[in-house]
């Protein structure tokens, strides 16, 4: 077992780049990545990695050697899931993604109910509303709103979330009430946008009555964090496009108005995305069915009290 540790050890390093990262994925400590490293390396009898105080560069075997690794712990990992499925005790280790919003009011609150149900099973949930790489970044399940980059992942729908803009009621008062998109850019309105290292989208898409069509808005504020667009928006900052869902309490109390109901932007998809060899595992299938119908819900409840 200590040799597949190692290994796996050597493909988190590999694939994060960074012994210091690798070690706080598995929770252990620098000198142990370090000494699974070295050990690894003794075994093999080549430097698996180049290391300076700055940086750690896979060599050309070290390279070589990381598809094989990922080709043993993806075997392993296979049969050990035909073992769970046989003895209907799924256990392991569940690394989940979703956007921020998503994460805090959907996924987060059920997962104590999941571990209760499934108490082998431990979960790291990870929450960021940049675009993360699956394999890259170890993940068994991601949940996305939008259209996923990678169309080699398997998707599971779960539903259609129904987006609006919103504005404070002082805001309103300030710069006025824009009816549509046009009235957006024209205007030099304020709006408040979603925007991280690699975002390819600055443009919102909005239904026009001559279809979707996109708007470049601009504005003085912008965040990687979605609910921060909210406070932003809370305290009169200016315009946000958000997800019907999380911002449906501010949308009932009136502390926020849908603005430019004319051009509505489009709803998106909620999805959960996987690769082929993930969706073999139970875990990962138990997870994504425990969530779905409890997400698909908690969606249509919000909507509906908005």
């Amino acid at each position: 077992m200590s040799y597949l540790e190692n290994i796996r050890t050597f493909v988190r390093v590999y694939e994060l780049g960074s012994m210091s990262a690798a070690g706080r994925d598995l929770r252990i400590s620098p000198a142990v990545t370090s000494a699974r490293i070295s050990a690894l390396e003794d075994h093999l009898a080549v430097r698996l990695f180049q290391r300076t105080t700055r940086s750690l560069t896979p060599t050309a075997q070290g390279k070589a050697f990381y598809g094989g690794a990922c080709s043993v712990l993806d075997a392993v990992d296979y049969a050990e899931a035909q073992v769970t499925d046989l003895t209907e005790n799924p256990k392991g280790l569940l690394h989940v993604a979703a956007p921020l919003g998503v994460g805090r009011r959907l996924i987060a609150p059920h997962v104590p109910d999941f571990t209760t149900e499934y108490p082998l099973i431990d979960v790291r949930l990870r929450m960021t509303d940049r675009n993360v790489d699956m394999t890259a970044e170890g993940l068994d399940l991601a949940f996305h709103l939008g259209k996923p980059a990678d169309s080699n992942l398997r998707i599971r729908k779960i539903a259609d979330v129904a987006r609006v803009l919103v504005a404070s009621p002082a805001y309103i008062a300030r710069r006025g009430h824009p009816v549509d998109g046009a009235a957006l850019v024209g205007d030099g309105h304020d709006c408040l946008n979603l925007r991280f290292p690699g975002a390819s989208e600055f443009q919102w898409r909005l239904m026009t009555a001559d279809g979707p069509q996109k708007f470049r808005v601009a504005g003085r504020l912008e965040s990687d964090d979605g609910d921060v667009l909210t406070d932003w928006a809370l305290a009169g900052q200016g315009v946000a496009l958000k997800p019907r869902f999380e911002v449906a309490e501010h949308l009932a109390s009136g502390a926020l108005i849908p603005v430019a109901e004319a051009t509505p932007p489009e709803p998106v998809q909620m999805a959960c995305l996987y690769t082929h060899r993930r969706h073999q595992d139970p875990k990962t299938r138990l997870f994504m069915e425990f969530m779905t119908g409890r997400i698909a819900s908690a969606i249509k409840a919000a909507e509906s009290v908005s």
